[in-house]
């Protein structure tokens, strides 16, 4: 069983007197800054001179190129893309790091795999929001948590699991609602990965097929879109799942929906759907995927931009574009 740490396990004061560096103002970088601000800590911004770095700027932090940041920091919370990440680190990071230093990731992708070892005198930590930017931006603003998982990599100083309490509860996943779950870097990147190679990613390529399909049967392409996930139904299912949980959430379904989808949902899964999940499992245990995404982006990554460019010129983008407009929302 996870333990569920509590608030009164966390300490907001170990934080007193630490700069905090949050490098790289994206999304995650954007809302952890802000909460971590609002709770009363010293929060700077580490990052390149671009449009995040004005953003950083404008809403009043003092902001710095990432090698000073990180120099100026006691606590750095790395928050830059996994693939960028390594090479940042190496080279603007880990020479200005000091003994004691403390290294929160959001992701264990890095750690996991290598791509990332720090100093053996520094702590090393994960703090990852399973929550997108703006959830964990707009959620404390209004009262609400958000769940985390939190691990221990390294614990150089003895207080690692205290910076790492005090960390979630300055981001805001202690508030109602919220949890702070105990994980490990490996444990974070198997879920985190498992979901993007298998269900998720199954999920988009399903509903193509459908969108197809549906067509081919003679229904217009706007209702197919709309019946599948245009209208917005299934986020709203999604969030019904969140809440009330996978299978309670179909007493929100007619009798008629729910007894279609109990009977023929699970002729969808048989040994070859499992078989595939159990594949996806090794790959990411033994860093095969880890090892292929390396040598993708080391050749410029021409199979994830030929990938991509597929489907966004697919029949059902295309189809999107046209109702969109019809929508107005583009």
């Amino acid at each position: 069983m996870a333990k569920f740490f509590t608030a009164s396990e966390a300490n907001p004061a170990v934080l007193n007197g630490k700069t905090i560096a949050v490098i790289g103002y994206g999304n995650q970088g954007r809302a952890q800054a802000i909460n971590l601000r609002r709770n009363g800590n010293r929060v700077i911004v580490g990052n390149q001179e671009d449009d995040s770095w004005r953003k950083a700027i404008s809403d009043g932090f003092e902001t710095l190129a990432i090698d000073k940041a990180a120099k100026a920091a006691d606590i750095l919370l790395l928050l830059l893309p996994d693939e960028i990440a390594p090479e940042v680190y190496r080279r603007l990071i880990e020479p200005q790091l000091a003994p004691g230093n403390t290294l929160v990731f959001a992701s264990g992708y890095n750690i996991t795999y290598k791509f990332i070892v720090p100093p053996k005198d520094t702590d090393v930590i994960l703090v990852a929001p399973r929550m997108i930017g703006q959830g964990v931006l707009e959620l404390p603003a209004r009262g609400e948590g958000f769940p985390v998982l939190v691990g221990i990599k390294q614990d150089a100083s003895g207080s690692a699991l205290a910076t790492m309490l005090a960390i979630a509860h300055g981001i805001g996943a202690f508030l109602p609602h919220g949890a702070v779950v105990e994980s490990s870097f490996e444990e974070e990147t198997m879920v985190d990965l498992f979901s993007e190679h298998t269900w998720a990613g199954a999920m988009l390529f399903l509903l193509e097929r459908a969108f197809k399909l549906l067509v081919e049967a003679g229904v217009s392409r706007e209702v197919a879109l709309l019946e599948l996930y245009a209208s917005g139904e299934l986020g709203e299912i999604g969030r019904a799942m969140a809440s009330m949980g996978i299978w309670n959430q179909l007493k929100l379904h007619s009798h008629t929906s729910q007894f279609g989808q109990l009977t023929y949902g699970e002729d969808f899964i048989g040994e070859d759907t499992e078989a595939l999940m159990r594949k996806a499992i090794e790959e990411i245990r033994d860093g095969s995927f880890a090892r292929k995404w390396a040598a993708e982006q080391a050749a410029g990554s021409p199979e994830f931009h030929r990938l991509l460019e597929d489907v966004l010129n697919s029949p059902v983008a295309n189809a999107e574009a046209e109702l969109f407009v019809k929508l107005g929302r583009s």
